[in-house]
């Protein structure tokens, strides 16, 4: 038996619509990382990107569970002393609700430069309406739990 390499021409690249709206955080950015990598796809391999393009609608309308919305925060330090600047996970959805699960979508990817080839291809948007209705075939949507 042979090994099987996938090569660039085998890849075929399909758009995945998915609907944020009443989604848990991680359980939706675990789902949408499985499919910027192409892990549900039997060519998948670790060391070439073999995922599909991801359009998430309505982020505004993500929740988290427990006491997230007000104990989580992220961090930032812009490397100069007293640079550490941090928001509450409330504040951010208010402000840039696309934020929030962009961050934890590229913290699931690899931290090389495959997985920032790989978050490039996800577009996150905060209502309904989105500019790829032509190029989104496969509509994968996300269930209710």
């Amino acid at each position: 038996m042979k090994t099987y390499s996938t090569r660039e021409g085998d890849i075929r690249r399909e758009w995945h619509l998915i609907d944020a709206q009443g989604q848990t955080l991680g359980k939706l950015a675990t789902r949408i990382a499985v499919l910027l990598m192409g892990k549900h796809k039997p060519i998948f391999s670790p060391n070439q990107d073999t995922g599909d393009y991801v359009v998430v609608i309505n982020a505004a309308g993500i929740r988290v569970t427990g006491n997230k919305l007000r104990g989580k925060r992220y961090y930032r330090h812009s490397n100069y002393p007293g640079g550490m600047k941090s928001i509450g996970l409330e504040d951010l959805l208010q402000t840039k609700p696309t934020s929030a699960l962009e961050h934890a979508v590229k913290g699931m990817l690899p931290h090389t430069h495959l997985g920032a080839k790989m978050l490039k291809k996800l577009r996150v948007y905060a209502g309904a309406d989105h500019p790829h209705a032509s190029q989104v075939t496969a509509a994968a949507t996300a269930e209710k739990e």
